[in-house]
């Protein structure tokens, strides 16, 4: 239990270090997380059932050999491609986002450093490293993701 709470205070220290941006990235990956797992259900749970039936409704057919009858299973197989192409969009544009969105954790942490130049003058390292840090923590999770 305790090492629970050590690793949650990690992960708390480091969402406080990479800023707000974080968030953002952790509810990307969760919806997408979501349904990547609804997508690894559905092949392995509902798609053999759906293609059990396309495959028995084709076998049940008396005619398999005319123009008209592969245009039916032309049909069926499309329909089952629709099913299995279902939100990949959707997750192809949260994998291309996770990056872009760590690059606006860079973006606001620079410009941190940028303010903290302003107003503190450049003779204090540390309020600059704790910017930069804020820029390249956002970046690196948005990689990782």
């Amino acid at each position: 239990m305790l090492y629970l709470i050590g690793l949650w205070e990690s992960v708390r220290d480091f969402i406080s270090t990479g800023g707000d941006v974080l968030y953002v990235v952790a509810v990307v990956l969760l919806i997408m997380w979501a349904l990547m797992v609804e997508r690894w259900y559905f092949l392995t749970v509902e798609f053999p059932k759906i293609r059990k039936n396309i495959i028995s409704n084709w076998d049940a057919r008396i005619d398999t050999t005319s123009w008209s009858a592969h245009r039916i299973r032309d049909a069926w197989v499309s329909e089952a491609s629709e099913l299995l192409n279902a939100r990949m969009l959707i997750i192809k544009t949260l994998v291309a986002m996770c990056p872009l969105i760590g690059l606006l954790g860079t973006v606001y942490g620079m410009i941190n450093v940028f303010d903290t130049m302003a107003s503190q003058g450049t003779g204090n390292p540390r309020l600059m490293a704790a910017g930069i840090s804020m820029a390249t923590i956002p970046t690196m999770a948005g990689m990782v993701a």
